[in-house]
């Protein structure tokens, strides 16, 4: 028998948390996000400005959950194909397929090894799912072989900031929490990654890409408080950024 490893131990660990979440989060509230209007980021709900024109092409999500970023991409026309690691997450976005009609491919897998095909993909983008949940220097090599020369690569995670003023429990506070030295691997409920902007910038190159931009991310004024994570409150987010959103693009012709 092959021996377990620590990153199978990590696997398993998140994707019990996420059945576990998968549960505590209602069908109705999940409904309700495949139903939003728009393209739309993060705790906030912020509309796309950041991908390109989407129609047509194959795009596809790691660490999807439960697909309501896959279906507002379906509706803009594009050919999504939601990869997740949690069957329970999976199953709920099968019921909302079910309940909306949008019909697109969801795959049971970890973003650290896509079962997809060299190339195959015109986006690849992540909403707080494997840019979180996943090690960089493990997801992003993956997302550089999927991706098409020239392909994009959009993925939203906590920021830095939030990151080094969130508690063990509770939402960002206005004190710092932690030393910088303490991002990268970091483990709350389950195991989750967050890098610095240096370590970002380092492991989306050594994987072949060229980073375009880095949006910094603050609630608009008419945000409300999500009802699911706590990251941070409107109150903090309106004041500094709760998200970090990286756009990036796979070298090669």
């Amino acid at each position: 028998r092959r021996a377990l490893t620590s990153m199978d131990a990590e696997l398993s660990h998140n994707r019990a948390l996420w059945t576990l979440l998968n549960h505590r989060y209602t069908a109705e509230a999940a409904l309700r996000m495949w139903q939003r209007d728009g393209i739309r980021w993060g705790l906030f709900g912020i509309p796309d400005r950041w991908l390109p024109p989407v129609a047509g092409l194959t795009v596809i999500e790691l660490g999807a959950g439960t697909a309501f970023f896959s279906a507002a991409i379906a509706r803009a026309g594009a050919h999504p194909v939601a990869i997740d690691l949690n069957e329970d997450q999976l199953a709920t976005a099968r019921r909302c397929q079910q309940e909306t009609g949008l019909r697109f491919p969801l795959v049971q897998a970890d973003a650290q090894a896509v079962p997809l095909a060299d190339g195959c993909a015109d986006v690849v983008l992540s909403e707080h799912g494997a840019s979180v949940w996943c090690d960089p220097w493990r997801w992003l090599p993956e997302a550089a072989r999927i991706l098409r020369p020239g392909g994009y690569l959009v993925f939203l995670v906590n920021s830095v900031l939030s990151t080094l003023c969130v508690p063990d429990t509770g939402p960002a506070t206005t004190a710092l929490q932690r030393g910088q030295a303490d991002l990268g691997r970091m483990s709350f409920d389950g195991v989750e990654y967050h890098p610095s902007h240096s370590e970002w910038i380092a492991a989306l190159t050594a994987s072949g890409f060229v980073v375009s931009a880095l949006h910094e991310l603050m609630a608009p004024p008419e945000a409300a408080d999500h009802d699911f994570y706590e990251i941070a409150d409107v109150q903090w987010a309106q004041r500094w950024p709760a998200e970090d959103l990286w756009v990036a693009r796979r070298v090669g012709s």
